[in-house]
């Protein structure tokens, strides 16, 4: 039994709330237990310079947290003038996640950006991130639709993340807080609907973990990112 009474193979309360902000083309409110993260879609009509006149679009992300989404303040980044290296990594991350599910030569020569605003935050902002993403990525894919701008769903499949580790022996699903500071090993797994891999990041805090462990965890992401896409096609009405 885990602190929060949970068993080893038991996902967090898990949340999705669709139209959470009015103006967006995609906003959803994405809870993994008291970890919240908004992540917001927006549709720009230009793409970055590499990709003009190619006929095909970009999806890429922006991830930040609130001075207070944790037990103390930290200081925005933008008041320090520059991203931090987390930042610039789970934002890169977030951004390759959807890119692999979407085709990005239906989209015609526009852009979705996608903001990732950690509002709370108790452990695996970046897997909360991704599943949120993912839903606000399609209400803006169907607004694009609406509009005749796009004639074709351009995502291919679904795409969801979470978290998994060992914590005092144990492999276990879904990392709050206390566990993830605390975890022997912390690893990160992102995957599609169709069972496949998009990122795996494992690391081991102290001992090197095994073949075997390795292999727990892998089946226990798997379980947990099954029941996130359920969820995810159940706020889509799927």
């Amino acid at each position: 039994m885990r602190r929060d009474g949970r068993g080893a193979e038991s996902l967090r309360e898990i949340s999705i709330t669709r139209q959470f902000l009015k103006h967006a083309e995609g906003a959803v409110l994405v809870e993994f237990g008291d970890t919240r993260v908004i992540c917001t879609a927006s549709v720009e009509e230009s793409v970055p310079s590499f990709l003009r006149g190619k006929g095909g679009g970009w999806v890429t992300a922006e991830y930040a947290m609130l001075p207070r989404a944790t037990h103390t303040r930290s200081s925005r980044e933008a008041a320090k003038g520059k991203i931090g290296g987390r930042t610039h990594e789970i934002q890169r991350l977030i951004g390759r996640s959807l890119r692999a599910v979407t085709d990005l030569t239906l989209l015609g020569e526009r852009s979705i950006l996608i903001d990732c605003d950690v509002i709370q935050a108790d452990g695996g902002t970046r897997t909360a991130s991704i599943t949120g993403a993912y839903v606000a990525l399609v209400d803006a894919v169907h607004w694009l639709m609406g509009k005749g701008a796009v004639s074709q769903f351009p995502l291919r499949e679904a795409v969801a993340a979470v978290s998994v580790g060992i914590v005092a022996g144990i492999p276990v699903l879904d990392l709050d807080y206390m566990e993830d500071s605390s975890a022997e090993v912390d690893m990160n797994i992102v995957m599609t609907s169709s069972d496949r891999f998009v990122e795996v990041q494992g690391t081991a805090e102290g001992t090197p973990f095994t073949v075997a462990e390795m292999d727990a965890m892998r089946i226990l992401a798997q379980k947990g990112i099954r029941q996130l896409f359920a969820i995810q096609n159940e706020v889509l009405g799927r």
